[in-house]
């Protein structure tokens, strides 16, 4: 089974959950890239109230070609409660007709339900089905814990059963 791994990160926390997937499931990672500016200080505010509006950006790649994968991952940083923009924004970009996804969400405190809860139905209305979901708290970690979080995951869900075949 051929799966892919699609994920959006600004602080490298979520990239290293959809990292340790990749090297666990032996699956192919794409990084969504927001072309907006989500780094300085004051871009943080707007990126939160971005994310409570679902408001769209401009993101790379813009849209993906799935026919390949029989499985896909979708990871999102949970802001405000809410999926990142660009994470939104690809979702809104695919067809996900008969394709199996599996979400997880990185979150410091709090708020990962509720982003696995948004991109479930987006992505279920794009033709999607949701086989599992997990999130990863990464608040206050390193990134070695965050990758173990991940390990144990993986382990306590089976994910690696959806790999055989």
């Amino acid at each position: 089974m051929k799966i892919l791994i699609i994920y959006y990160s600004r602080t490298k926390k979520t990239e290293t959950v959809a990292k340790t997937l990749a090297d666990e499931l032996s699956a192919k990672t794409i990084e969504i890239k927001d072309l907006k500016d989500r780094y300085s200080p004051l871009s943080t505010i707007g990126s939160i109230i971005d994310a409570i509006r679902e408001k769209k950006t401009k993101i790379e790649p813009e849209n993906i070609d799935l026919k390949d994968y029989n499985l896909l991952y979708i990871g999102s940083p949970t802001w405000a409660g809410k999926p990142a923009p660009a994470i939104i924004t690809l979702i809104d970009n695919l067809n996900l007709k008969g394709k199996d996804v599996i979400l997880f969400s990185t979150m410091s405190r709090q708020g990962g339900n509720n982003v696995i809860e948004r991109m479930a139905e987006k992505i279920k209305a794009r033709g999607g089905r949701i086989i599992n979901s997990f999130i990863i708290k990464t608040g206050g970690k390193q990134f070695n814990e965050i990758k173990e979080d991940t390990q144990k995951v993986i382990e306590e869900k089976d994910l690696k059963i959806y790999s055989i075949g």
